[in-house]
C-alpha cells in the first residue's frame, strides 16, 4: 500500500519525463509492428517455397506408388518388401520427408525418410491424424506427436487410394524463431540507445524552458510588495526565438517582466509622491499645531473667570490639539521610516529596555496587571535603543488602550536561538476581531469595538512596531483569539544587515 502510495501518477510527471516515456513507447511500438509483420512476411515467404518443394515432392510420390500396394507399381524399393510407402524412397526425395498411405479412410502406412535414407515407419496410432487432411489440392499443416509440425498434401491415386506427402515446418520454425530473437536482440539495444540519445535530446530541448522556470523563481522570491523594485530578471533574446514554443513563451515571460517592472516603477513612484507629501504636511502641521497649543494653554490663567462651557472648549481644545500632534508625529516618523533614515546603531541592552517600557505602563495603566519573564543574564544586540524603546512602549500602550480593566499584560524576553532575540507581548483580554487580523499592521488601522479605549487610537502604533522592526531586519508576528493576544518579535542579535539598516 506504501509503495502503490509512493509512486508518481503520470499526470505528476515532469514534461521531461512524459517526452521521454512517449518516446520510448513510440520506438517500442514501432519495433514490435516492424517485427511481428517481418516475421509474417518471412513465414508467408517460406511457407510458400516449402509448399513449392511439397508438390514437387507429391508428384513424386504419385509416380513412385500410384498404383496398388504391392503390384509392383513402386519400382523405387530396390528388392524389398512392399510396406506401402515405399515411395518415399523415390528419387529426390529429401530427408525428413513424410508419406502415408490411407486406403478405405484407414492409414495403411506411415513413414518418415531418415537422413541416411532409410524409412522409419510410422506407428498407425501416429499417423491417424492424417486421415482428416482433405484432398483439395492445397497444402495443410499438421502436428505429428514427436515429430513436430509438417506441410501435408493429400492426393488421390489412380488405385483409389489417398498418398499423404509432408514436409517439416522444423527449419522453417527454427528459422523464425532465430529471426524473432535477433529482432527482440535489435529492438532492446535500439530502445537503451534511443532512450539514452532521447534523454539528452530532450533534456538539450528543454534547457530554454528551464531557463525560463528559474527566472520566474527568482522573481517569486523578490520582495515586491514595497520599497524600491529594481525588477532586472529577464531571460537572454537567444531563447525568446519567436519560431519555436519555447521560444514564444520565453517572449511572454519577458514582455510580462518588462509589464511588472513599469508597473512597479510607476506604483513607486507614486509611493514616493505620497510619502513626501505626507512629510511635509506633517512637518508643517507643527508650527500651527504648536501655536494652537500655546494659545490654548495661555487661557488657563483665565479659565477660573470664564464662563463654564468657554472653559470646557478651550480644554477640549488643549487636549484635542495634543492628540493631533500626536498623530503629526507619528506620521512625519513613517515618512522619516520609508525614506530610510539611518539608524543609529550601538550595543542595546534590551533587558534594561524592557524594565523601563513596562515601568512607564505600570505607571500609566495602574488598572492592568503588569508582568515581566526576563532571563536571568542580560539580553543584548545591536541597534537603535530610541528606536527599539518606541517599539516596546507602541506595543505595551496598544494593549492597555485596547484592552479593559484588569486585563494581564507579559512582556517576556528570550534568546530563541543564538542569533536571535524574541520579545513577546501577551494580554488575556477579548482579542482582536478575525477580520482585522489581516490588516493588523496597516496605518490608521483599529482593533474594533472590541479592543477600543476610551480614548482610541490614531491606528498607527502598529505600523509604527512593524517599520522599526523590519528597519532592523527582524520581523513581528501576532496571533488572536478571545483571552489571549500574543505579538511576538525577532530581532538579529548581530543587527542589520547593511539594505536593511534604514530607519
Amino acid at each position: 500500500m506504501t509503495h502503490a502510495r509512493g509512486r508518481r501518477r503520470p499526470a505528476r510527471w515532469s514534461l521531461r519525463s512524459k517526452l521521454l516515456v512517449l518516446l520510448v513507447a513510440l520506438l517500442a511500438l514501432v519495433c514490435v509492428v516492424v517485427g511481428v509483420v517481418t516475421a509474417l512476411l518471412l513465414r508467408g515467404f517460406l511457407v510458400g517455397q516449402l509448399d513449392s518443394r511439397l508438390v514437387s515432392a507429391g508428384g513424386r510420390s504419385v509416380m513412385a506408388g500410384g498404383g496398388p500396394p504391392g503390384g509392383g507399381g513402386g519400382g523405387g524399393g530396390g528388392g524389398g518388401e512392399d510396406t506401402g510407402a515405399q515411395f518415399l524412397l523415390a528419387p529426390g526425395q529429401a530427408a525428413g520427408t513424410l508419406g502415408a498411405r490411407i486406403s478405405g479412410g484407414a492409414v495403411t502406412a506411415a513413414g518418415v525418410l531418415s537422413n541416411d535414407g532409410s524409412l522409419k515407419i510410422l506407428p498407425g496410432s501416429v499417423a491417424s491424424v492424417l486421415t482428416k487432411v482433405p484432398i483439395d489440392g492445397h497444402a495443410h499443416t499438421v502436428g505429428i506427436s514427436s515429430h513436430g509440425d509438417y506441410r501435408v498434401l493429400a492426393t488421390m491415386t489412380s488405385g483409389g487410394d489417398v498418398l499423404i506427402t509432408g514436409l517439416p515446418l522444423n527449419d522453417l520454425n527454427r528459422t523464425l524463431h532465430r529471426l524473432i530473437a535477433i529482432e527482440v536482440a535489435v529492438a532492446v539495444t535500439a530502445l537503451i540507445v534511443a532512450t539514452a540519445a532521447g534523454f539528452f535530446i530532450v533534456r538539450r530541448t528543454l534547457r530554454p524552458l528551464r531557463r525560463v522556470a528559474a527566472t520566474a523563481a527568482r522573481v517569486s522570491v523578490l520582495p515586491l510588495a514595497r520599497g524600491q523594485v529594481a525588477l532586472a530578471e529577464r531571460l537572454d533574446p537567444a531563447d525568446a526565438d519567436s519560431r519555436t514554443e519555447v521560444g514564444q513563451v520565453a517572449g511572454a515571460v519577458n514582455r510580462l517582466l518588462d509589464h511588472v517592472g513599469s508597473a512597479l516603477s510607476a506604483r513607486q513612484a507614486s509611493e514616493t509622491r505620497v510619502r513626501q507629501f505626507v512629510a511635509d504636511a506633517s512637518h508643517e502641521l507643527r508650527t500651527p499645531l504648536a501655536a494652537i497649543s500655546g494659545y490654548a494653554e495661555l487661557t488657563r490663567r483665565s479659565r477660573e473667570i470664564a464662563p463654564p462651557d468657554i472653559a470646557r472648549a478651550m480644554s477640549r481644545v488643549e487636549s484635542e490639539t495634543a492628540r493631533m500632534s500626536r498623530m503629526v508625529e507619528d506620521l512625519l516618523l513613517l515618512a522619516r521610516l520609508d525614506q530610510g533614515r539611518p539608524l543609529e546603531l550601538e550595543t542595546v541592552d534590551l533587558t534594561h529596555l524592557v524594565l523601563d517600557a513596562v515601568s512607564d505602563a505600570t505607571a500609566a495603566g495602574r488598572d492592568h496587571q503588569w508582568r515581566m519573564n526576563l532571563p536571568d543574564e542580560p539580553v543584548e544586540l545591536r541597534g537603535d535603543a530610541s528606536r527599539l524603546h518606541q517599539v516596546l512602549v507602541n506595543l505595551l500602550a496598544n494593549a492597555r488602550t485596547h484592552t479593559p480593566a484588569g486585563t494581564t499584560v507579559t512582556t517576556a524576553l528570550a534568546s530563541s536561538s543564538p542569533d536571535t532575540v524574541a520579545v513577546t507581548v501577551l494580554d488575556d483580554g477579548p482579542g482582536i476581531p478575525a477580520e482585522v487580523l489581516p490588516n493588523v499592521f496597516e496605518r490608521f488601522t483599529r482593533g474594533g469595538p472590541a479592543r477600543a479605549g476610551v480614548n482610541g487610537s490614531t491606528g498607527l502604533g502598529l505600523a509604527i512596531v512593524q517599520a522599526i522592526v523590519q528597519a532592523h531586519g527582524g520581523s513581528v508576528h501576532l496571533t488572536s483569539r478571545p483571552g489571549q493576544t500574543a505579538f511576538v518579535i525577532r530581532l538579529p542579535v548581530e543587527g542589520p544587515r547593511p539594505d536593511t539598516a534604514a530607519a
